[in-house]
């Protein structure tokens, strides 16, 4: 049996791993990594280069002579350029389009997710000389203008770049958490700490394979994992999900070897044992099965 030919060559997953751990504070490069997922032919330098051009229109917009005060004028700034004048829009019509979850693709058609429009706010300001933070809130990305203590909440104004750019008090980040997590989660202020490089991309990914699995599209999802783990190769769960995505497109050698791996390392956590042993057990089913449909192949 011919195993099913993986989507991403294998030097493409170490590079995007490289560039994650990268301390060079760049989200475009890696998430247009991501984006071959979809564009395997994918020319990055185009991309970066139409980033370049609205960094600089921008931060040609900040003279001597109106530069704004931090950090509300720049808010009021970015969000006329992009908003207002380049065309960006939340994608309200077809949320779950894995286009909203490549870059190129929100470049190209103005629209996006929170994660990715934030991440275009993001690399356009940088290149304005603007510093943005992204904030990884639940069920709803963030944008953060620090000022003051870098770390203190309280001492920063909060964006949502999915609707226009608007300006969130810490009053409207309860209430957004209210509404995405339908009060199954308390309000702390360490909800709108600034995200890390490796958050913000793992939450791009993980957007992208919750997509591709709700479109039964196991290929790229396991294309997905293989990103993930090159983000952190520690991750059982995600190991646990190749081999099962592996399992559902025929690879059993891939499979099996993952599986195999998850069993040898995974252990029961003292909270939630029982659900931890019914998952092993279930995956030790997976590869008994996997184990005699290897040997009848042989």
């Amino acid at each position: 049996m011919i195993a099913p030919q993986r989507i991403l060559p294998v030097e493409l997953v170490r590079q995007f791993g490289k560039s994650v751990a990268s301390p060079v504070p760049d989200l475009a490069a890696p998430a247009l990594l991501i984006a071959r997922l979809g564009y395997p032919w994918l020319d990055s330098n185009h991309y970066l280069a139409k980033l370049e051009s609205m960094g600089s229109a921008l931060a040609d917009k900040f003279t001597l002579s109106d530069k704004p005060n931090m950090p509300n004028g720049p808010i009021d700034a970015i969000n006329k350029y992009l908003f207002q004048e380049q065309g960006f829009s939340g994608n309200t019509e077809n949320y779950d389009d894995p286009r909203n979850s490549f870059l190129n693709q929100v470049l190209d058609r103005r629209t996006g997710i929170p994660l990715t429009l934030a991440v275009v706010y993001i690399e356009v300001a940088r290149r304005a000389g603007i510093r943005v933070d992204g904030v990884n809130f639940p069920g709803h990305f963030l944008l953060r203008f620090p000022f003051g203590q870098e770390h203190d909440p309280t001492n920063a104004v909060f964006v949502d770049p999915f609707d226009g750019g608007s300006v969130l008090s810490e009053a409207d980040c309860r209430a957004l958490l209210r509404r995405h997590a339908g009060g199954t989660m308390d309000f702390d202020s360490k909800l709108l700490a600034p995200a890390t490089k490796q958050q913000i991309l793992t939450r791009m990914l993980g957007n992208l394979k919750r997509v591709y699995i709700g479109m039964r599209a196991f290929p790229q999802s396991r294309a997905v994992t293989d990103l993930l783990l090159a983000v952190d190769p520690s991750s059982l769960n995600e190991l646990r999900d190749r081999g099962l995505l592996s399992y559902h497109i025929n690879d059993y050698p891939s499979a099996l070897r993952d599986l195999e791996t998850f069993l040898q390392f995974s252990t029961r956590n003292e909270e939630g044992e029982d659900d931890s042993h019914e998952e092993r057990k279930e995956i030790w089913t997976h590869v008994k099965t996997l184990r005699r449909r290897m040997a009848g192949l042989n």
